[in-house]
């Protein structure tokens, strides 16, 4: 694995390197996204079909196909083992206990001179979720974005899922099952973004759309977004780790590649200040990498976007990590709580050695939706309130009015809005 130290010749141009990651050339991916957009909301459920057969490579042959119904959810549920049942039911209950917790509230303000301020939060009345299910099929991620859309509140829960040569993931529908899920759809790509963001005659049109994908997914979600709202643009998975010479080589390796073997794409980023640390992880980083099962994948990504930094101290490492601002970010280190206040950007915090990114992935209770390619300096991770929106409350007494309206006009005077200003204005000459 390659090993940079901070003090090498090129080291800024290394790290701007690592800066430009996640940055990709979309103009052909969104010339070809636009036309699927565009045909979809020209013919519905029969551009749809047409997609299928060309990406998915299987034949719709009635609308009624594209659907998945609660029953082939519940059969799933009921086929895999009692194990992975419990191990579901357990993953459900910590995300909604985690999620349960970010409820927003509504509040109301009583002001002396009567004056009533407040904001009422309420739910989205339909969130479309997308659900990978190319590469790899993810159950996770069915939880992890409909558990948040239920906390919430949303009434209709709507999800898309690519369905290669027309097969599904069992433990995916069983997923399904566990959250209620009534409405599901065999549509996967820029195709069921479209369908979410619009419409057809099968599939509902949604308020709010959220959940992971390929760039033609993200392309299609960045172009719709304002028919819709969105949660992230996010691009391939990503981690940072900070060490120090207390952390275990091991841990390390293992941990680098549990993102790399997401995607050829993914990268995998340690700054340590410890040179030791940093050879031993890079040795254990190609002897795991012979016993995975996606080597390949894995290998690409650790040779193409793998980089183990060398920094003087851990302060600028620090640094150097807030301005990667990673996706997920473990903090190997004799005492990680020391470092936390410090740590600026980051879409998941991992802190200490038994606490490996795929925890979060699963079971923790956090959403691991979370924002890549350095976008976690200004997006969240996926929560409940991506699924709520907020209006103001807001009611003026006589008093109130007569105290606050002639600076309310003279502001609207200012601003050349007669029609502002005497709208106050008639209420004061009136209301004597």
């Amino acid at each position: 694995m390659r090993i940079i130290n901070t003090t090498d010749a090129n080291f800024e141009q290394e790290f701007e390197n690592i800066l430009a990651r996640a940055k990709t050339d979309i103009k052909e991916v969104s010339a070809i996204v636009t036309n699927i957009i565009d045909e979809i909301v020209e013919d519905g459920n029969e551009a749809l079909k047409s997609h299928i057969e060309k990406f998915d490579k299987w034949e719709v042959k009635s609308d009624e196909e594209l659907m998945i119904s609660q029953d082939e959810m519940k059969a799933a549920y009921d086929n895999i083992s009692e194990d992975l049942k419990n191990a579901l039911h357990i993953a459900y209950d910590r995300i909604k206990i985690y999620h349960e917790k970010q409820l927003p509230k509504s509040w109301i303000d009583f002001e002396k001179n009567g004056t009533v301020l407040g904001q009422k939060v309420t739910p989205v009345d339909k969130a479309g979720l997308y659900i990978p299910g190319g590469k790899a099929a993810y159950p996770s991620s069915l939880l992890m974005n409909a558990i948040p859309a239920i906390v919430a509140g949303v009434e209709e829960i709507i999800v898309c899922t690519p369905t290669p040569n027309n097969e599904i993931n069992e433990l995916l529908l069983a997923a399904c099952h566990i959250c209620n899920i009534s409405k599901a759809y065999k549509v996967g790509g820029a195709s069921a973004v479209a369908a979410l963001a619009y419409g057809t005659q099968t599939i509902p049109k949604v308020d709010v759309i959220t959940g992971p994908g390929n760039i033609f997914v993200a392309t299609a979600k960045k172009l719709v977004f304002g028919e819709v709202n969105i949660d992230m643009i996010a691009g391939p998975s990503e981690i940072g780790i900070l060490s120090d010479s207390t952390a275990n080589p091991k841990y390390l390796a293992i941990d680098l590649l549990s993102q790399a073997e997401h995607d050829e794409m993914a990268s995998s980023i340690m700054i340590t200040i410890d040179e030791e640390v940093a050879n031993k992880t890079s040795v254990e980083v190609d002897k795991y990498l012979e016993t995975l099962s996606r080597r390949e994948i894995a290998k690409k990504s650790i040779d193409e976007r793998g980089a183990i930094i060398i920094a003087s101290n851990m302060d600028e490492a620090i640094t150097l990590m807030n301005e990667i601002a990673p996706e997920h970010l473990e903090v190997m280190t004799s005492n990680p709580f020391e470092l936390l206040s410090k740590i600026k950007h980051a879409g998941a915090i991992f802190l200490g050695e038994n606490t490996p990114e795929p925890i979060g992935d699963y079971i923790a209770g956090p959403n691991h939706t979370l924002p890549t390619g350095s976008t976690a300096k200004f997006y969240s991770p996926l929560n409940v309130e991506n699924f709520m929106k907020k209006s103001s409350i807001i009611n003026f007494s006589k008093d109130a009015i007569d105290e606050l309206g002639e600076a309310c006009a003279l502001l609207a005077d200012t601003e050349g809005l007669t029609a502002h200003a005497e709208s106050v204005r008639v209420r004061l000459r009136e209301g004597k």
